[in-house]
């Protein structure tokens, strides 16, 4: 069995039952279960339709996401998170870029680099090469003034922790901003590069070896395997290139609000929802949230 899951944004909660319902009848689904009142909704099919990215894209117009998966391991026992753009609300390196008055030129490589035109490594030696002089006390300030949390993050580490899941954070960002996140929002543990500091001032170098793309994927593979658990058991979350590898081989990859390029090789794409959708499709109900 499959469960299709439709959600909406929490903050404009618009879902129509009649359309829940006329879709269920087209593929000829179970009963409908209400997950949130106006937010999202599910029923059970016995197989994928033929049509379901046509569907997808026409809910798409009116802002609602369409997820298929398989009924069956569907609640996970780890997450792993990206950071920027994610978990938080910003790409931190942009925000501190900005602080140092070269924003413009950050943002335009980090955009590039996150939709996989550019080398990862590359595009983040050249970004934090143009932070170099910084005073390293920016970074807190960034943390305090400029750092907001994705929506339902807290609701979805609170409730995958409560019912026995692993959480960790792993980015392409810093240390110094996934230590806070971590923290504030209860990860297990976090991974990130690290910017290098001298006298105070940033050095505009990055601690090697990078994390990117492939140290994600390893990240997935090792703490697998020391909690005794299968890459299905993994709901994976993020929004950039350097995302695929892990989205690819968790159980459960989602692309949150992600760049279209990413977007398209994932089977469970977040682009009106906020993080509790992660919560709507392993199927808890809003009541069951911790």
């Amino acid at each position: 069995m499959f469960t299709v899951t439709l959600l909406t944004a929490p903050t404009n909660p618009s879902l129509e039952y009649a359309l829940v319902d006329a879709l269920r009848g087209a593929w000829g689904g179970d009963r409908m279960r209400v997950l949130a009142d106006g937010i999202a909704a599910e029923f059970e099919i016995p197989e994928i339709p033929s049509n379901r990215w046509d569907i997808w894209s026409d809910l798409q117009k009116t802002g609602v996401d369409l997820v298929v998966q398989p009924t069956q391991g569907r609640r996970k026992k780890m997450l792993l998170a990206d950071m920027d753009s994610t978990m938080i609300q910003q790409e931190c390196i942009d925000e501190l870029a900005d602080v140092a008055g070269v924003g413009e030129r950050v943002k335009e490589i980090t955009a590039r680099a996150m939709n996989g035109e550019l080398d990862f490594e590359g595009a983040l030696n050249e970004r934090v090469g143009l932070l170099a002089g910084l005073g390293a006390d920016v970074i807190q300030q960034v943390i305090d003034t400029r750092i907001t949390f994705m929506p339902g993050g807290r609701d979805l580490l609170a409730t995958m922790k409560r019912d026995g899941a692993y959480a960790a954070l792993v980015s392409g960002g810093f240390t110094a901003f996934t230590g806070f996140v971590a923290q504030t929002l209860g990860f297990d543990e976090n991974r990130a590069n690290t910017l290098l500091v001298e006298d105070g001032t940033l050095t505009g170098k990055v601690g090697l070896p990078i994390l990117g793309r492939e140290a994600k994927v390893q990240a997935l593979k090792e703490i697998t395997a020391r909690l005794g658990i299968s890459q299905d058991d993994v709901m994976a979350v993020g929004d950039g290139a350097n995302d695929l590898g892990m989205l690819g081989l968790a159980g459960a990859g989602v692309a949150l609000h992600a760049k279209p390029s990413v977007a398209a090789e994932c089977d469970i794409r977040i682009n009106h929802g906020d993080l509790s959708a992660l919560l709507y499709i392993q199927g808890y109900a809003a009541d069951a949230f911790a």
